[in-house]
């Protein structure tokens, strides 16, 4: 059985400046900005919520169906993903369009400049959900037609998904966001998120957990919470052998959760195998560039935890 992983693909180019911004613009003058900055170091990734995601619930030996459109400079990309073996059925291509575009450059105390072009994201509710051999769905960070869609077409088809809304949050009201609180089995954010979704909502983390099957909370290097049938389970966060590059942490972690799911293993468990497969993407600078095989992350698993992954 397959997870449908609705979201995002993108490219990510990213660029670092030898300096820093606070010297380059001055406070006084922003209403007339003008500046520009050599950026010697520069890398194109492979991302997006949908690429990140079932990239390692496949690194992970899971089903992965990543779904999402993208645009007439795919090939890369699409070569890439045949590279590894990751599906792409269910992935249309935009021939007008080009595929989502994020710019970022960052100075050396770690503040970002990002332009993003949303390019064929923005026609994500042109497609359908699939539902055979389907066993759980997400609806990650996409465009909001299309997550609005695709959250009711899994609720109307029974099949349960995971409603993790990321940077897309803002997007919605509080109703909407009730809405896919209403619909989903799961929801997954982070710490900050999970602020702005009480905000907009006015749920408590206690009362939304209570509409659905489990909420995930994560805490960058505290670990995690998830909660589960009124109770709270403490996740540690596994230690990684170095700090590379936080970029896609989350998206690892969402796919440990899936693989979790698939394989019908308790939240205790669940957690610790996307706790572990967040550690090792950050280990490993882009989203897209860590490995490791199923046997070699059941014996890290092991050796992390004190515990066989297989029960």
């Amino acid at each position: 059985m397959s997870a449908l992983i609705c979201g995002s693909f993108a490219y990510d180019t990213i660029m670092v400046y030898p300096g820093y911004f606070k010297n380059e613009i001055l406070p006084d003058k922003v209403h007339i900005l003008n500046v520009s900055f050599l950026v010697p170091q520069l890398r194109r990734e492979f991302g997006g919520c949908a690429g990140n995601i079932a990239y390692n619930l496949h690194l992970l030996g899971g089903d992965a169906l990543p779904m999402g459109a993208v645009g007439k400079d795919f090939d890369t990309y699409a070569a890439w993903m045949d590279k590894l073996g990751v599906k792409r059925t269910h992935v249309k291509t935009v021939a007008d369009a080009y595929t989502a575009q994020a710019y970022i450059t960052t100075d050396l105390d770690d503040n970002q400049i990002t332009a993003f072009h949303p390019g064929a994201m923005s026609f994500s509710h042109t497609q359908d959900i699939a539902t055979k051999g389907v066993k759980f769905g997400t609806v990650s960070p996409d465009g909001r037609d299309g997550m609005l869609l695709h959250a009711r077409q899994f609720a109307e088809a029974g099949i349960p998904f995971l409603f993790d809304p990321g940077q897309g949050m803002p997007m919605f009201n509080g109703e909407e966001l009730r809405a896919f609180i209403e619909q989903a089995a799961y929801v997954a954010v982070n710490d900050y998120e999970a602020e702005m979704l009480t905000d907009r909502t006015g749920l408590t983390l206690k009362q939304i957990a209570e509409r659905v099957e489990a909420l995930i909370v994560t805490r960058g290097g505290k670990g995690s919470h998830i909660f589960n049938k009124g109770k709270v389970l403490e996740i540690p966060c596994a230690k990684a052998e170095s700090l590379a590059d936080p970029t896609g942490c989350g998206d690892a972690y969402r796919g440990g959760l899936l693989y979790g799911l698939l394989n019908g293993m308790d939240w205790e468990t669940t957690g610790r195998v996307a706790s572990l497969i967040g550690a090792i993407k950050i280990e490993r600078v882009g989203p897209q560039n860590h490995r490791i095989d199923p046997a070699a992350f059941r014996e890290r698993f092991r050796l992390e935890f004190r515990r066989s992954l297989d029960g």
